[in-house]
This record gives structure tokens, sequence and C-alpha cells, in this order.
């Protein structure tokens, strides 16, 4: 049995029938000829992320991880920096105390 493949727009025009009770869901099912478990898929994203449901991982969170990917950047910055405040700050009393 081989995999089919509903575009973005055909899934979200499914799923605006039945939400909108132009169609009930056994119905969409003979006419696309859809498996109960895809539509119950497709509806309970939909349901979840509303307009933004089937868009890649990618198109819709993209921003999300590269501002998360910037903050960690800053992060890591700041945590070289205090690092090399303390090694600074332990060289300084370790060789005024007389010890190495």
């Amino acid at each position: 049995m081989h995999k089919r493949m509903h575009s973005r727009e055909f899934k979200l025009d499914v799923v605006r029938q039945i939400a909108s009770g132009q169609k009930r869901p056994a119905q969409a099912c003979r006419e696309y000829g859809l498996a109960e478990s895809v539509l119950s898929r497709w509806r309970k994203e939909y349901q979840e992320r509303g307009e933004s449901a089937f868009l890649s991982p990618q198109s819709g969170e993209s921003s999300t991880h590269e501002q998360r990917i910037a903050e960690l950047e800053r992060f890591c910055g700041q945590l070289a920096l205090e690092n090399q405040v303390l090694k600074k700050a332990l060289q300084s009393r370790g060789s005024g105390s007389g010890m190495t």
C-alpha cells in the first residue's frame, strides 16, 4: 500500500468543510477516499494550530529556532567572559599569596 501525499490546501479545505458543518467526517472520508484515522489526525492538527496547520516545521518554526540559537550564542559569550574574569581573579589571588 502506497502513501498518498495531499497538499496543504487540500487538507485545509477538507477540515474547514467539517469545521463549518458543511460536511460530516464520514461523508468527507467517503468522498475523498480518506481513512478515518487520517482525517482525525488532520482535524486534531487544525484544532491545535488553526490556519498555520500543515506547514512544514521549518517554515513555521525556523525564525523561532534562529531566535533561540541567537539567545544561546549570547549566553555562551556571557559565560565565556565570566569564566575569563574568574580565571584572572584566581590567578591574581594565587600569585599574591605565594601559591601556584
